[in-house]
């Protein structure tokens, strides 16, 4: 299946190529992740925080991105009750992108293919990314990534510690899959770059290196779990409940006593 712009985040798609973000729905949930693969149940979940990201995201790609996502998404982003047409979520959203824009840094890092597509096989599995931002002559690409506050930290039990905001979303992984499709692709190494800017009055801004023994710590967790998640994927495999998402908490039902120290 060739990927274009159009169907990238299709269901289509996403039964052809695994994707970091579908994949990191597996190890959330993976009954309540194939549930949504089979277009058999949908989080409830509010938009907005996606939305506002989105906003800043589009902004960055091109004018008519950024003028054609205000338009499809109006009715969630304005509110006649606000003096400033905009709700305070996309209020926070335009002073982001106006703290990325005082820095030249980031400005003239921001230079390349915005959206690009790309397509590889990692562990004998097909995937796709769609990076914010990439420069194939200089070789590195840049993903911007928002959050409450880029120094928050909280205790992570996989690294067994307090991590910040880039560990605990999933996206050292994500750069470390980006970074080995890339090279796949062009046959040459590329330095991935986060552009990290906060939820703040005013905003934070920072251009972030990732560490690389952890995105080696990343891929190699990506190994030991994706034969089972395929499995999962392909029906050869039953999907075990978390017991503690939104579906699991439609869906399943008592079967036994649990311990209080279960909770």
């Amino acid at each position: 299946m060739e990927l274009t712009q159009e169907n990238y985040y299709t269901n289509k798609a996403s039964w052809h190529y695994l994707s970091v973000s579908n994949y990191k729905d597996f190890m959330e949930c993976e009954a309540a992740a194939l549930a949504k693969l089979n277009d058999e149940w949908e989080p409830t979940q509010s938009p907005i925080a996606l939305l506002v990201g989105n906003y800043v995201h589009s902004y960055f790609e091109s004018e008519e991105e950024h003028e054609k996502f205000k338009q499809e998404n109006k009715k969630e982003m304005f509110s006649s009750r606000s003096p400033y047409g905009l709700k305070k979520e996309f209020q926070i959203a335009q002073q982001m992108i106006e703290r990325l824009e005082k820095e030249n840094m980031f400005m003239n890092l921001y230079e390349g293919q915005k959206e690009a597509i790309v397509t590889g096989n990692i562990y004998g599995i097909d995937w796709k990314a769609k990076i914010d931002c990439l420069n194939v002559e200089e070789g590195y690409f840049v993903d911007i990534k928002t959050n409450k506050d880029l120094h928050e930290r909280r205790y992570d039990t996989r690294y067994n510690e307090r991590t910040t905001f880039v560990e605990r979303f999933g996206y050292v992984l994500q750069m470390a899959v980006y970074k080995e499709l890339l090279e796949q692709t062009y046959d040459k190494e590329f330095v991935p770059i986060i552009a990290g800017v906060s939820k703040q009055t005013p905003s934070e801004a920072r251009l972030i290196a990732l560490d690389e023994d952890k995105m080696n710590f990343e891929m190699v967790e990506l190994k030991r779990n994706i034969d089972h998640i395929q499995k999962v994927r392909m029906g050869e495999e039953k999907p075990e409940m978390c017991g503690k998402c939104e579906y699991c908490r439609e869906y399943q039902r008592i079967n036994g006593f649990t311990s209080m120290d279960e909770l």
